[in-house]
């Protein structure tokens, strides 16, 4: 057995799971295999020892875990969340309902808004009041309280919210409530308190994302239990780490608390990655990650993700969590800015009653999957189009372990595309290939020409399976010249997993105008939110030394609804700068806004202090050694017929491995086969490889 250890980076998606072990010596070994939606956790030990058998290791070289996973937005896409109730202050029952003035699409006079997670049945009254800035009006009655619970235990609730008026400025009277509901229900149900989630102001998205939290509590722990009994089962006792919305990971044991945190766990990743790749000298790039369900975008400028703190989940596909808002249910946490849409490998194709070609959003999954699957899929998909257009080799799909049926494919095209529509069969296969890279520029643009980027000034990021199939004809859409294709884009998302770092966020909310804030009011908040977040590290096994803090403040003009957040300055004597902070806050609402207020008052909404450790990370896998030892050795491919649309027609093309570019650049049309993924390089671009094996497409 090998001495080397390994960090193991797990990514679930809706087709595919993906592995990424690196070594402590900087070797890379990736595995990709088709999920298993019964139990996510099987398919997960079943690679995880694929993979260490094949590279001699025992399951004692596992040193650490990070994972990302899509079941937490799952469960809340499919309804598949716990039963949950909702305490609540009385005459605020309906919070959830009356929600906020907003809807996804002006001017729809039949928007109907999505159900609540907890029906009206299970959200109930319990008395007590406290006031805005924490005093008790009225007393908590006990009473009602344990009479709510019992309802609550009738109805046979999994988990409860509690969600209290003003429970942010005192959370009292939630923590009793907790305490006198866990004495009714027992440990057994999952019990979660505005208070500890979300410590700010708006009632509905506190409620909101309270409830998104107990109702995923359940789900989480159960998967979160299963998928270490799975590993355990293999022999792997390594601490497990989960990735957050936000790009940081925490461990499964705070997962477990705060599941809310996890609902765009799998996307963040890939970006994450594409920034420590890319770093602050890099170019400023969009991301792409097209997988076998979903494409997500977003956006890295100077190495930086862009985040956001108002989100929406369960809104069907998110455009751009900024500008689409309404359709789905507040989640007030911090989240990379991700635009995701309905288009994979997986995405069905269809044609409407008025004879118009849709691609997604519904997706076959890896469960039958695409026809070419040969697995029981009946429905045309994206993935048996560019199959027929001679994108892919049907026998080459992770490195041969998935085998496509391209006849089938074929067929399916041709009947349920070409046939409907009229078309010759390479041009129906084209409009599919077209109508998704059509839909793809919506996410795009959402996190650029939205935002005021012009996509024309970024490069084009590609990764996952499908997003290197994609990547040039997109970016040609966009009028963009340059894309990037990371080494092993396959599985880049599990990559990006262990480039993460262990982080936590804590808020209060403090109300408070500058004129009348004392600089050492505010320090004192900031340094117990510090001792709190210490706290909680050191639970983990972190101490305070190992920390690196931040400390910043969600700021507005006086009578604004929503705030900027500016990080808190100092003083020389270590007090908060209250006169630079509204200086700063001023300049950056003018970049956001176009214009600053000078003669209104600033007021500070909340706090926020954010603590990382860095994670040891090792040496970087060497991209370039595997493929100088690739060079010479690996068999020549033959050329095949590729369709590039009416303009070009069918054309022989090269095929083409990574290693090949080392010769020199390739013009195109070409194809790059991988392991992982398949990089199409169309007529009018060149492919060359960079000094650490990434391949850049340049438009000629």
């Amino acid at each position: 057995m090998s001495e080397r250890r390994f960090r193991v980076g797990i990514d679930i998606g809706g087709t595919f799971t993906d592995l990424t072990l690196i070594g402590d010596d900087g070797a890379l070994f990736s595995q990709k295999l088709l999920s298993t939606p019964d139990d996510y956790g099987r398919g997960i030990a079943t690679g995880l020892k694929a993979a260490l058998d094949q590279i001699g290791a025992g399951p004692d070289a596992v040193e650490r875990i990070v994972h990302g996973t899509t079941v937490a937005t799952n469960a809340i896409l499919e309804s598949k969340g716990a039963r949950t109730g909702l305490l609540t202050t009385e005459g605020f029952r309906d919070v959830l309902e009356l929600r906020r003035l907003r809807i996804p699409e002006m001017y729809t006079l039949n928007y109907a808004k999505p159900e609540p997670l907890v029906p009206r049945r299970l959200r109930l009254e319990v008395g007590e009041r406290t006031g805005p800035r924490g005093q008790i009006w009225r007393e908590l009655d006990e009473a009602s309280v344990r009479t709510a619970a019992e309802r609550l235990q009738a109805a046979e609730v999994e988990a409860v919210a509690v969600c209290l008026l003003h429970s942010y400025a005192n959370p009292d009277h939630e923590k009793r409530t907790a305490e006198l509901v866990r004495n009714v229900l027992g440990e057994g149900v999952f019990v979660t308190i505005s208070s500890d989630i979300l410590p700010e102001i708006r009632e509905y998205e506190r409620t909101s994302t309270t409830v998104i939290n107990a109702y995923l509590g359940p789900i989480l722990q159960r998967y979160t239990a299963s998928l270490l009994s799975h590993l355990a089962r293999i022999g792997v006792t390594a601490p497990v780490d989960i990735m957050k919305s936000d790009g940081g990971v925490m461990s499964v044991r705070s997962a477990g608390e705060k599941p809310a945190y996890l609902v765009e766990s799998g996307p963040a990743a890939g970006v994450i990655g594409a920034a420590r790749i890319g770093g602050a000298d890099g170019p400023d790039a969009i991301t792409l990650d097209m997988g076998g369900t979903t494409a997500k975008a977003s956006i890295v400028e100077g190495g930086d993700v862009a985040r956001t703190g108002d989100y929406e989940v369960g809104a069907g596909i998110n455009l751009s969590s900024k500008l689409v808002m309404g359709g789905g249910y507040a989640l007030k946490l911090p989240v990379i800015d991700i635009s995701e849409i309905g288009a994979g490998g997986g995405s069905i194709v269809g044609i409407d009653r008025g004879g118009l070609l849709h691609v997604g959003p519904e997706s076959a999954g890896a469960m039958p999957g695409p026809v070419a699957y040969d697995a029981g899929g009946e429905r045309a998909t994206f993935t048996d189009a560019v199959l027929t257009l001679g994108y892919l080799n049907p026998g080459h799909l992770v490195g041969g372990g998935l085998t496509l049926n391209r006849d089938k494919a074929l067929a399916a095209i041709r009947d349920q595309v070409a046939g409907p529509l009229g078309k010759e069969l390479l041009d129906a296969a084209w409009g599919v290939y077209e109508v998704a890279c059509g839909t793809m520029v919506r996410a795009v643009k959402a996190v650029s020409t939205y935002r005021g980027r012009d996509p024309r000034e970024f490069a084009l990021f590609g990764f996952g399976g499908n997003g290197p199939v994609v990547a040039a004809a997109l970016a040609g859409l966009l009028e963009m010249r340059h894309v990037i294709i990371p080494p092993n884009p396959g599985v880049f998302s599990a990559f990006g997993l262990l480039m993460s770092d262990i982080e936590q966020e804590k808020t209060r909310a403090f109300l408070h105008r500058f004129s009348a804030l004392s600089p050492a009011d505010m320090a004192a908040t900031l340094d117990a939110l510090e001792a709190t977040v210490a706290e909680e590290f050191a639970e983990e096994g972190y101490p305070r030394e190992t920390l690196a803090v931040e400390r910043w403040a969600d700021l507005r003009y006086a009578g604004q609804a929503h705030e900027l957040t500016v990080p808190v300055m100092t003083d020389a004597a270590g007090l908060p700068d209250l006169a630079a902070m509204a200086d700063a806050y001023g300049a950056e609402h003018e970049r956001t806004y176009g214009h600053r207020a000078e003669a209104e008052e600033v007021e500070c909404v909340t706090l926020r202090v954010k603590a990382k450790v860095t994670t040891e990370r090792g040496p970087m896998p060497d991209a370039m050694a595997g493929l100088k030892a690739l060079a010479g050795n690996s068999e020549k491919r033959a050329p095949r017929a590729a369709y590039f649309g009416p303009v070009h027609g069918q054309m022989e093309t090269p095929v083409v491995s990574r290693a090949d570019l080392l010769a020199g650049p390739q013009a195109g049309p070409a194809i790059i086969e991988e392991y992982d993924s398949t990089c199409v390089v169309p007529p009018g671009w060149r492919a060359e490889l960079d000094d650490r094996g990434t391949i850049h497409l340049h438009r000629e």
